[in-house]
């Protein structure tokens, strides 16, 4: 959509401008191009379909039911499913190659879904473009003028700069949103990053020489060693992204960190003794570590996701999480639904987004705590016998109560319709519930399943 050069340019403004083609934001217009809408997308970064993508950003995704049914409403589910790979559970990887299966539920459709993020952008680009919108790659946003209602945008070909009238801005660029930056200048929307202090760096196991894959291909993998861990995801084209985290830097010179093993050798040594069998997988380590970078992860806590009726924040833009409960992509799929329906149901105006951002704050706020929990429980819980009989016992109950008790990860990733408030709330509740019940037991036969319904259906009627 090309801006405007009448006298009154806002009168052909689109009714919403993205800022942003990512995942978040090339969904958000298929799902408005659909409802009938013309949204303007402004990227940044070159379309991804006409070159590689950058080093480091090609991250595996998981994709489970939330996200999943907001592909479904925006008409894209069975394009995205046509390269994703079903994972029914952690495939734990010992320091002697030895493997363990957990699987993530007791049926068999509780699986999650690996998806390639460019291979997914792709899709949602494609989808989006189908549908009608036009989206303007290289366009960067420098600067919005709130009181006139424009946005300053530099086209990176040419260096010009250009004047766009907008209506309604939704900020779907990322933790280090211009959008975000832009609303600070006219109203303090307290936005706090909290560093986790660890990094991750992204390797590959490449197919075998038949084209096939070298890892289990239903599993997500794990080799958890306590401070720090690496998972692999598998790819439609039989090679495994995997992804080592590690913290930053350390005062401990006997914990590794990425700033201790900065040396090439000194990381070579380091991966080969943590992780044997990973190490034999990869084609060229040498060339992987010179070309993948280290990555930062953090959370961000932004108070305001709106400005008024002109500016709202979608995804990473308001509430950005580790990777590690892999719902940062599915949360930001519930924001677009979430803020359609808004926008649909009360108008375009400032009463629907403050009623999108107190719907969805809450669970933003929810999913990020339980993100950071899931990465203790995946590089060192999981191989406590403790936790195996936590788990057993959270199913046994599951079997015999249904839907009165489903355990924190099922409600996360299987179930949209429970909010992720409700089960950070609830698996509070069991966890301290499952903590006592098994407290000196050492089976699942030396618990009393009887009496533990019986107390669990007790605390929920209190």
């Amino acid at each position: 959509m090309s801006p405007s050069d009448s006298q009154d340019p806002h009168s052909n403004a689109p009714d919403i401008t993205i800022v942003g083609a990512g995942l978040a934001g090339s969904l958000l217009a298929a799902e408005l191009a659909k409802r009938g809408h013309r949204p303007a997308v402004y990227e940044r970064n070159a379309d991804p379909r006409r070159g590689d993508v950058p080093a480091g950003r090609s991250i595996n995704l998981a994709l489970a039911a939330r996200g999943r049914q907001a592909l479904k409403r925006a008409g894209l589910l069975e394009r995205v499913e046509s390269f994703s790979l079903p994972m029914a559970g952690r495939m734990l990887h010992d320091h002697s190659g030895k493997t363990e299966f957990q699987r993530y539920g007791q049926r068999d459709d509780e699986v999650i879904w690996s998806v390639h993020r460019c291979e997914l952008n792709k899709a949602l680009l494609d989808g989006a473009e189908s549908q009608g919108v036009d989206i303007h790659f290289e366009h960067a946003l420098a600067r919005i003028d709130f009181e006139r209602n424009t946005l300053a945008i530099e086209r990176e070909q040419d260096g010009e700069s250009l004047t766009v009238p907008f209506r309604l801005t939704v900020g779907a660029d990322g933790a280090g949103s211009a959008v975000r930056r832009a609303m600070e200048q006219v109203e303090e929307l307290n936005a706090v990053e909290e560093p986790l202090g660890h990094g991750y760096r992204e390797l590959t196991i490449p197919p075998d020489h038949n084209g096939q894959f070298q890892l289990a291909p239903d599993a997500l993998h794990v080799w958890p060693r306590g401070g720090h861990m690496m998972i692999a995801l598998p790819n439609s084209d039989g090679s495994f992204t995997c992804t080592l985290f590690l913290a930053l830097q350390s005062d401990d010179p006997d914990q590794p960190s990425f700033a201790s093993l900065d040396d090439p050798a000194a990381m070579i040594e380091f991966l080969t003794r943590e992780f044997p069998d990973a190490v034999d997988l990869i084609a060229d380590l040498e060339h992987e570590l010179e070309t993948r970078p280290v990555g930062h992860l953090a959370t961000l806590y932004v108070d305001r996701w709106h400005l008024r009726d002109q500016a709202v924040l979608i995804g990473d833009a308001s509430h950005a999480i580790v990777p590690f409960h892999g719902q940062g992509m599915n949360s930001a799929f519930e924001d677009v639904s979430e803020l359609v329906d808004h926008l649909e149901q009360y108008g375009r105006n400032q009463a629907a987004l403050a009623r999108f951002v107190e719907s969805r704050k809450p669970n933003a706020d929810a999913i990020a705590a339980m993100a950071l929990d899931n990465y203790i429980e995946m590089r060192d819980r999981v191989r406590d016998p403790r936790f195996q009989l936590k788990k057993c016992l959270a199913w046994a109950l599951q079997s015999r109560l249904g839907d009165n008790f489903i355990p924190r990860y099922q409600m996360v990733m299987f179930r949209a319709d429970i909010p992720y408030a409700e089960a950070q709330r609830r698996g509070r509740q069991q966890q301290a519930l499952l903590a006592r019940l098994i407290d000196g037991k050492e089976r699942l036969e030396d618990i009393d399943l009887d009496a533990a319904c019986d107390e669990f259906l007790r605390l929920e009627a209190a």
